[in-house]
């Protein structure tokens, strides 16, 4: 799976030095070993710099396929985007299949950072009196497995049957998290998600004593007992009919959350009172996102409830017609607000917590009033990037960002082959971090490539359509003058 994957690659100095220090992801070479994870990256620091895309940024995320294979959804986004997902969504599981590859996915949660994207595991899981089930009649109560009330004060007390069976299955991921925590990786647990409805044993109990809440709260209490301090604790209910207004009742409390979450499929995108509800319990202190949605996010929903700070989409639900399509998956990818892989800045201790922000997407135009176009909006490495008649198309979209890229249809402004030489052709290229994708506005309208110390620039400075720019010793000749999005 990693084969098909980007390792991690510190941005090089110059970008670094615009970004400031700590956890800065980029793209590098595809590798089949999981390169070294980052350092010095805590809980803290993952759950302030989410809180602060607050309004202002989103990372897009997928759920992995299944255990034995989680990278399967995410290598489909690519396939359809050129991007990799900023979040991507393991899973315990339940079945013994499941058990029995648990490694394989926490696995691919370090190859994901070592790439440069965070990683949000989800727990499911049998009664506590159950060793293995399958979905339906396990995590799924349809055949009798809810709990009775006797059961559900049973185990949420301590020292009783039930709650030392429960305990029991919260040790199984004890020494997945502690190898995460060993290698530095602070990781997002989403336990007892859409605990607001019946379909899991967990759910749909709201006695504040002995229900779902507290039953989170036991499960925060005691996986932070075995100083897994690597934890982020992601609550998420669903957004089930008419439940916005009593939703609150199943909230385990702000010390024991740290996300406040939504899984979102009653309706396809969170309705008014589901997003002010959820505003409301997360207040100014607290990070809110999508943890589980079936249609990637348009431009225009985020727009209007711009506190989410993730999305995720649910495994195979990306490829299903109904919710989603080629256009409308690339639509939220190349939103100028989401943060893909390559564009998560985590800092640091005391460095500034400012996300990449400023980013601004529109036409970049040249010599005769044209754009720098892609040719036929194509999306494959070493597509021709030319001069063109503005038209407003996607493919004359270009987002300028504060990493030093210029980026269009989810990917990088590229100079051919790493070439320093006047005449290298431009192109389109998967996002990497190399000094091929750097370039730096000049206050005379040049764009630099520092790698080569040369500029993007016109050949003869023609005007046809489809004459293909190159980089070219610095000169005077209006062929060289580009403007960017305002």
């Amino acid at each position: 799976m990693s084969k098909h994957r980007r390792v991690f690659a510190l941005i090089a100095a110059g970008a670094a030095a615009v970004l400031g220090a700590g956890f800065t992801v980029g793209q590098g070479t595809a590798s089949a070993a999981t390169p070294p994870a980052p350092t010095g990256v805590t809980r803290a620091d993952v759950i302030t710099y989410l809180k602060s895309l607050t309004g202002k940024n989103t990372l897009s995320g997928q759920q992995g396929g299944s255990t034995g294979n989680p990278a399967q959804w995410v290598t489909k986004v690519h396939d359809i985007t050129g991007q990799y997902p900023g979040l991507f969504g393991g899973d315990f599981g339940f079945s013994q299949n499941d058990i029995s590859s648990r490694q394989t996915m926490i696995n691919q949660v370090k190859t994901e950072w070592a790439n440069g994207t965070i990683s949000s595991i989800t727990m499911h899981a049998c009664r506590p009196d159950v060793a293995t089930c399958d979905f339906e009649g396990g995590s799924n109560p349809v055949k009798g497995s809810k709990l009775s009330a006797a059961e559900w004060t049973q185990v949420v007390t301590s020292g009783t049957s039930l709650n030392n069976a429960y305990k029991a299955k919260l040790d199984q991921f004890v020494p997945y998290f502690q190898q995460l925590k060993d290698a530095g990786i602070p990781v997002m647990f989403r336990p007892l998600h859409e605990l607001n409805e019946g379909w899991a044993w967990w759910g749909g109990n709201a006695n504040a004593a002995a229900g779902s809440a507290k039953l989170f709260q036991v499960t925060h209490d005691y996986l932070e007992s075995k100083n897994l301090n690597n934890l982020i604790y992601v609550w998420a209910p669903k957004d089930v009919a008419g439940g916005a207004s009593s939703v609150r009742s199943y909230y385990p409390g702000d010390a024991y959350v740290d996300v406040v979450a939504l899984d979102v499929w009653v309706g396809k995108f969170p309705s008014t009172d589901w997003y002010n509800a959820l505003a409301a319990i997360a207040g100014s202190s607290k990070p809110m996102a999508l943890a589980e949605v079936g249609s990637v996010p348009q431009p225009s929903q985020m727009n209007s409830q711009p506190k989410w700070v993730f999305w995720s989409v649910w495994m195979d639900w990306l490829t299903m017609p109904d919710y989603n399509s080629n256009a409308s998956i690339q639509a939220g990818y190349y939103d100028a607000r989401t943060l893909n892989q390559g564009e998560v800045h985590i800092p640091t201790g005391n460095q500034p917590t400012t996300p990449p922000t400023g980013t601004r997407t529109g036409a970049i135009t040249g010599i005769g009033g044209k754009c720098v176009d892609v040719a036929a909006a194509g999306t494959a490495n070493g597509t021709a990037v030319q001069l063109y008649d503005c038209n407003g198309s996607t493919a004359q979209q270009w987002t300028v960002g504060t990493d030093g890229t210029l980026r269009s249809l989810g990917k990088c402004l590229d100079v051919t082959g790493q070439g320093t030489a006047n005449g290298s052709l431009i192109q389109l290229w998967d996002c990497n971090g190399s000094g091929a994708q750097q370039w730096v506005a000049q206050s005379s309208g040049h764009l630099r490539n520092p790698q080569s110390g040369r500029d993007l620039d016109v050949p003869g400075g023609s005007t046809a359509n489809g004459t293909r720019l190159q980089i070219w010793d610095t000169n005077t000749n209006a062929w060289q003058v580009w403007h960017l999005p305002a």
